[in-house]
């Protein structure tokens, strides 16, 4: 098994597109009806907010992959990522070398990392001010920030992410992001939990969002690249709109991601929308690679695309 910085880094890359959580009790209260065209657009409307939550948590280790690779070249005395360390251990962070982060961030964007040494406990701030279009090509204003117990590839670390004033795109993202290694005996495994999560879009349309989803490393093991590592994803979740509706989601099958390539290309995920319930098969195309995903409900179904 490896344990290079970019592993770690990488092991929340997959996932961006599915949040999973746990379900509570259902109410006696009677269901809100649901039209198919609605259920349809609910179940787009989450993937999208799946996918800022998991934005966020990728963000999140991939800088602190880079911050670990910088402090151990400075502790080594071999400074090979350019950074500036002073005698007292204190380093000055130049956001051009987040290499794992390039993507990501935007013209607007600022880091601050506090302590700024080779210490931990740490936070990290990301400040996107009053907002911009980053290199991914999505727009981003407010701040995430990242409060790191230890390095987080290191077995029992936690990596816990809050939102101020946070948007992607038209979402508006609130709550708090829970990131715990739990590899052991060389296998990468993660856990993720959403706790009081909420998402807000323009239009006044909005919902809860709590829960928790399991992480594993499958393929890759053996090699020292990270090109070839591929995760299974497995949990349950569960969304309250504003109106009353209710949506909760459960893996029928494991979810699998790949590295390489940016979307889930196996796995079918059930989504039950009050009383009306949907598949969502990701393995339909039988691709390894694409963004294209099947939505199944009682009476028809629909090929949608999966937001990168």
């Amino acid at each position: 098994m490896k344990f290079s910085f970019k592993t770690y880094a990488t092991a929340l890359f997959i996932l961006m597109s599915v949040v999973l959580f746990s379900c509570k009790k259902e109410s006696s209260t009677p269901a809100v009806q649901v039209t198919e065209e609605e259920a349809q657009t609910i179940s787009e409307e989450s993937a999208e907010a799946d996918a800022s939550y998991d934005d966020a948590a990728e963000i999140g280790l991939s800088l602190s992959s880079d911050v670990e690779a910088v402090i151990g070249g400075v502790n080594n005395g071999t400074n090979s990522f350019g950074m500036n360390g002073a005698a007292d251990g204190r380093l000055e962070f130049n956001l051009n070398l987040f290499e794992d982060l390039a993507a990501k961030v935007g013209p607007c964007t600022k880091i601050t990392v506090e302590p700024m040494d080779s210490t931990f406990p740490k936070k990290i701030t990301i400040d996107y001010g009053d907002g911009c279009i980053c290199r991914d090509g999505k727009f981003r204003k407010g701040a995430v920030v990242l409060h790191y117990t230890a390095p987080i590839r290191r077995p029992g670390a936690v990596l816990t992410i809050t939102f101020r004033g946070f948007y992607v795109n038209r979402a508006h993202i609130e709550g708090t992001k829970i990131i715990k290694n739990e590899s052991e005996n060389g296998a990468v495994a993660y856990s993720k939990a959403v706790v009081n999560g909420k998402v807000t879009f323009p239009n006044g349309r909005g919902f809860s969002y709590n829960g928790v989803k399991h992480v594993a490393q499958v393929r890759g093991m053996e090699t020292r690249t990270i090109r070839d590592d591929v995760y299974t994803i497995e949990g349950r979740s569960e969304l309250k709109y504003n109106n009353g509706v209710t949506v909760t989601k459960n893996t029928e099958s494991p979810l699998v991601k790949a590295v390489s390539c940016n979307w889930i290309s196996k796995g079918v995920l059930k989504i039950k929308i009050n009383d009306r319930i949907l598949y969502l098969d990701y393995s339909y195309n039988n691709s390894d690679c694409d963004n294209l995903a099947l939505l199944k409900w009682a009476t028809g179904e629909k090929v949608i695309r999966l937001p990168l």
